[in-house]
């Protein structure tokens, strides 16, 4: 069998990216290129993302960044067996001009078309990586998401757990504005937790012991802005003990959390192949170890991705892309633009 090429386009928040991936041995994913551009320069004064400034960065650099993709995979659009598209979720705007751009060079080059779900992509990126074979738990954890997932196969995932109010990601990136640590948030948080001292500050670990396996951040996030307070105006050892009690405690929910979910996935999916950890905060290196360990400990393997497919790029699009393909999973010129899109179900009520 000739293996397939497909072009992924990702446009879902502030980073601009295309890839171009392939099937390799041992049905592997193979990346020829990957090309991401990050916008954290243009949103670093505000803080955050700004929709409108994200957008009109997409629109701006999108055509040459997939021209340059193909490029460095030595190909040419011709050549491309599908063009894949992250069609949500993610901020409407940046969606629009990723899913109208994926949507043309399919329609004249005469490309099936891919409509990818962002979340699916995360959490399909060990299988790209490491091959790793269905089914097994996964923590997904980023800015704006946070669960945990038995992946069944493609298209095929129960959700055991989300978040009840603040993702992981937000709520490292909220302490860190509170902090006036830079932006993005969370690898400011971990880099000060590395000179501190994490017992300082008796933090609370909130739904431990639980018997769902839900997270809920908030009132971590305010425990810590009250310790805060008490101690205005702080220092820099402060700050630092501050982040390391704060990463501390949200290590010791996560491996709980986990706990809880390894425990339920008998009862949806049999016998987990491995421990993955998936999305922009499992680029974290403090809730890596943890994982690991928790891992080994059961017996599991541990896989997260390389740090750079941590966070958003097109070569996870691109892969998902191909697993659809695959199994001919294709989309017509109609699918829509999402900004919210679940990707996995709910697990039955015990």
């Amino acid at each position: 069998m000739i293996p397939m090429k497909i072009l992924g386009i990702e446009t879902t928040c502030d980073e601009t990216a295309a890839a171009v991936v392939t099937l390799g041995d041992e049905e592997r994913g193979r990346i020829l290129s990957n090309e991401v551009l990050s916008q954290i320069a243009e949103h670093a004064a505000y803080g955050g993302v700004v929709p409108e400034i994200a957008a009109r960065a997409h629109v701006e650099v999108l055509d040459r960044l997939i021209a340059r993709a193909l490029q460095r995979a030595g190909t040419t659009l011709p050549e491309i067996d599908g063009i894949a598209v992250a069609a949500g979720p993610g901020l409407i705007g940046g969606v629009l001009i990723g899913l109208v751009t994926a949507k043309t060079l399919a329609l004249v080059a005469r490309k099936p078309l891919l409509a990818v779900n962002h979340l699916e992509a995360h959490a399909l990126t060990p299988r790209l990586t490491d091959g790793l074979a269905f089914p097994y738990l996964l923590l997904l954890a980023s800015g704006g998401h946070t669960q945990l997932v038995a992946v069944k196969g493609v298209g095929d995932y129960v959700r055991l757990g989300t978040t009840i109010d603040d993702a992981i990601g937000e709520a490292f990136d909220k302490v860190a504005k509170l902090l006036g640590l830079g932006y993005p948030g969370g690898p400011e948080v971990e880099r000060q937790a590395q000179n501190g001292n994490p017992e300082r500050f008796a933090l609370p670990r909130p739904m431990l012991g639980r018997r769902q396996a839900d997270f809920s951040l908030s009132g971590l996030k305010t425990a810590l802005r009250i310790e805060a307070e008490r101690l205005e105006p702080l220092a820099s050892q402060d700050v630092a003990d501050l982040c390391a009690s704060f990463q501390a405690a949200v290590v010791d929910v996560v491996v709980d959390r986990v706990r809880v979910a390894l425990r339920a996935f008998a009862g949806v999916a049999g016998h987990p192949t491995a421990l993955v950890a998936a999305g922009g905060v499992a680029a974290n290196g403090a809730i890596r170890r943890a994982l690991a360990a928790q891992a080994g400990e059961v017996g599991l393997s541990f896989v997260a991705p390389p740090l750079p497919l941590c966070g958003d790029n097109g070569a996870m699009i691109a892969w998902a892309g191909l697993e659809r393909l695959r199994l001919g999973l294709v989309d017509d010129l109609t699918v829509p633009a999402r900004a919210r899109w679940p990707f996995a179900e709910a697990a039955p009520a015990a």
